[in-house]
């Protein structure tokens, strides 16, 4: 297990702040690691932070989604359905009964690791929902800080987004293009947007599909077997620069049709850099960064007729999008995270000093 004490890389990472004694330390992420990182830094007297990017510290698979039915997770239940998400997760199935005799085991994991976030001096949350669902499973609210995340945008994409004006392609009766940028992974949803496609008129849209096609074969393969629809197309994976090309050039909207509580996802500020307005799912902090009927459209996650619908609303009244665009807010850069993240690194030591 991934929180057990490692006294290996315990010794390597004393070694390395007894050579660097840093004034504070940030803690990305804790996988592959031992919990007792916590107390060494705890008893050195070095003040740390940490940054929650998904649910990994409650939740072994990172993201409250469970293994043996693919439902979203409410959180430790006893640490029994955690039990059956490890079983099914090492390709047993769902064995409710061996899952439970392996609870205590995931009760110590979270133990340990509520022990390093009770000695952080701070927790940074990226989003409300990420700050409001760790406090829902025992966080202590006091100790936690929404900071977001901020992006690198280059120089060109700002005066090029700005001045876009309504999609060419629309005006002049050209097929709606859809994009989707991620991950091909179950949980992203991509196969409820490939199946509200499917029920879209044909010559009325195309959806071009972007994500590493080999991570998941048998997903992608499913996606591409399913795709009935003649405009969809799979483009594998795509360098940024072409990314940027995408979404300033020939993107009208795009699709996030996820089925977990995203934590945070940057690809929403990627696309508003651009004024790419959105359609996603009405899940997670999704919510929180695309205002319904503002700068995109919600609908309920999983459900290909919902965002069938929404797309043929988009098709139906073509200056809708130019709406949506035009109200896109300027998006949070990289610039202004590492401000804020600079000024609470400096309350942080402060406040240790004081002590």
């Amino acid at each position: 297990m991934d929180t057990l004490h490692r006294p290996e890389l315990v010794q390597a990472l004393e070694a390395v702040l007894n050579e660097f004694r840093p004034d504070i330390v940030h803690i990305q992420h804790l996988m592959g690691l031992p919990a007792s990182v916590g107390d060494l830094l705890h008893d050195r007297r070095t003040p740390f932070v940490i940054t929650l990017h998904d649910y990994w510290f409650p939740c072994a698979n990172g993201q409250l989604l469970t293994n043996y039915d693919n439902t979203v997770c409410q959180g430790p239940y006893y640490w029994i359905n955690c039990g059956r998400c490890a079983v099914a997760r090492a390709g047993l199935g769902d064995h409710a009964i061996l899952g439970a005799t392996l609870a205590p085991l995931l009760a110590y994991r979270s133990r340990l690791l509520q022990r390093v976030l009770a000695r952080a001096e701070c927790v940074i949350a990226p989003t409300n929902f990420v700050r409001d669902m760790y406090v829902r499973l025992g966080m202590p609210a006091d100790r936690m800080v929404v900071v977001p995340h901020g992006i690198q945008v280059p120089p060109h994409v700002g005066p090029l987004a700005s001045s876009r004006q309504p999609p060419a392609s629309r005006l002049e009766g050209q097929p709606l293009h859809i994009v989707y940028v991620g991950s091909l992974a179950w949980q992203k949803g991509v196969h409820v947007l490939v199946e509200a496609v499917n029920r879209l008129p044909h010559g009325a849209v195309r959806l071009s599909i972007y994500g590493d096609l080999d991570k998941f074969p048998d997903y992608v393969a499913q996606l591409q077997t399913m795709a009935t629809h003649p405009g969809i197309h799979f483009g594998g994976r795509i360098g940024r620069e072409d990314f940027w090309r995408l979404l300033l050039e020939d993107a009208d909207v795009a699709v996030l049709p996820t089925l977990w509580y995203e934590a945070s996802p940057l690809t929403i500020q990627e696309m508003f850099a651009a004024c790419v307005p959105i359609v996603a799912s009405r899940i997670g902090a999704l919510p929180e960064k695309i205002r319904h009927g503002v700068d995109g459209l919600l609908f309920p996650p999983g459900d290909p007729a919902a965002l069938r619908d929404m797309l043929t609303h988009l098709l139906n009244e073509p200056q809708l999008l130019h709406s949506l665009r035009t109200n896109i807010q300027p998006t949070r850069l990289m610039e202004e995270h590492v401000r804020d993240i600079g000024k609470l690194y400096s309350e942080v030591t402060t406040k240790m000093a004081s002590r």
